[in-house]
């Protein structure tokens, strides 16, 4: 099992290049094999998420051929398996996403039930809701979802509540149905419109990506493209969060500033120098930061993915700060880790207050899930004790080389594996 271990105390200083958007590239993979043409596409993250995805996409008979760690080639042409294993679905929720893409293309798929991180309920009966709209027979039979139909014709769909997966699932199948589709009360985050542009890229007819209405004008056949997925939105908040609860000064580069604005804001409330380019932002934290209060919402709000990296930091932070989960209901499991290091924090029902505290303690916790692992880093690295984080598993799964890039700002981590390697860095540091 590994683990990491951090020498807190030092401020993060320098510049971060931000990888592609993973939640994006999730969906834009499964996408990729709604044509018979072949697929190129770019700027992929080198994380665990991605290569599951990949060898789910291999095993259904698609051509797959990774040129190098953030370059890929698919070609579905070769497909001849309609049926999705549960072991794929387990480690990735995200491989629903092949339902509508198998759905949309052939007229049929099978899909396990989803898993993923376990931060609360996410149902998919908005994702059954829209496939039934679009004509297609839905059923759960054996722990699977089996979608079936002789013809996906465009209807007129009004989601129940805001939900990023349906809308992505429902807009690819319907990229391939009769007729016109109008979604009503979509999801408007940055990779709903990524995706909708690799679609369009591949012939697909799909406006109004990015608003509350999309309308998708389905099409027979998609062809070929080359396509570059976007920067990573909440690994770039991630780094400018480590920056302010380190009291440090980080650049990050290749990014979109304007998916930030929900993340600035909230570091200029809590005190942060924020500086923005055409495609980078500088965060400086000089002094001991503000409280503040937040309530985590869809896109363009403020990202329940970035809930954890704000807590830590307020644990810190002067005053007493308060945050609403509006989205998942387990995502305050990080806080009773986050309390082992002396933070003062109270959960009542969907809400934390958190009393900030001049210094945490280094001890040792345990990453509850992908974006609560990586907060728990930034504990560790804001504090002058030593921290050890169990379960980097989940942090794998969505940052590429995360304790390299923290290291490469002046971060003190390793990846260890053993008490051995644990006593050898605490010499090391000592």
């Amino acid at each position: 099992m590994e683990q990491y271990i951090i020498k807190g105390g030092s401020p993060l200083v320098g510049e971060v290049e931000i990888g592609g958007a993973k939640n994006a590239a999730l969906a834009i993979l499964a996408a990729a094999i709604m044509t018979d043409e072949t697929v190129l596409i770019d700027n992929l993250p080198d994380v665990n998420d991605i290569n599951v995805m990949l060898e789910a996409i291999a095993g259904i008979g698609a051509m797959v051929q990774r040129i190098d760690r953030h370059t890929v080639k698919i070609n579905g042409s070769t497909i001849g398996d309609f049926n999705i294993e549960y072991d794929y679905i387990k480690k990735i929720r995200a491989s629903y996403y092949l339902l509508g893409a198998l759905l949309g293309k052939y007229k049929r798929a099978e899909v396990a039930l989803p898993g993923g991180c376990n931060i609360g309920s996410r149902p998919i009966d908005q994702h059954l809701k829209g496939f039934r709209a679009l004509g297609a027979d839905v059923d759960i039979e054996h722990g699977k979802i089996v979608a079936e139909a002789d013809v996906l014709r465009g209807t007129h769909l009004y989601f129940d509540v805001v939900t990023v997966g349906a809308t992505i699932n429902v807009m690819m199948a319907a990229a391939m149905a009769d007729g016109i589709t109008i979604m009503e009360n979509v999801a408007k985050e940055p990779h709903v419109v990524d995706v909708a542009n690799f679609l369009n890229s591949m012939g697909a007819n799909i406006r109004g990506a990015g608003t509350d209405v999309i309308k998708i004008r389905g099409v027979k056949s998609l062809h070929k493209t080359e396509y570059s997925i976007i920067p990573d939105q909440i690994e770039a908040g991630t780094f400018m969060f480590a920056a302010a609860a380190t009291k440090g000064d980080v650049t990050v580069l290749n990014v979109i500033p304007k998916h930030l604005d929900a993340t600035i804001s909230k570091l200029v409330d809590i005190g942060c120098e924020v500086e923005e380019f055409d495609d980078a932002v500088r965060v400086v934290a000089k002094d001991r930061l503000r409280s503040t209060q937040v309530k985590t919402l869809p896109y363009p709000g403020y990202p329940t993915d970035m809930q954890p990296q704000i807590g830590v930091t307020l644990a810190l932070a002067r005053g007493t700060s308060t945050i609403t989960e509006s989205i998942f209901e387990n995502r305050f499991k990080y806080l009773d880790e986050l309390a082992r290091m002396g933070a003062v924090i109270k959960v009542e029902g969907n809400s934390a207050t958190i009393e900030g505290v001049e210094a945490l303690s280094g001890a040792r916790v345990s990453a509850p899930d992908l974006r609560a692992g990586a907060a728990l880093c930034i504990a560790g690295l804001a504090t002058d004790g030593i921290t050890i984080i169990d379960d980097i598993v989940y942090i794998q799964r969505g940052y590429e080389r995360f304790e390299e890039k923290l290291r490469g700002l002046g971060g003190i981590i390793e990846k260890v594996s053993s008490e051995k390697e644990i006593q050898k860095f605490k010499l090391k540091v000592s």
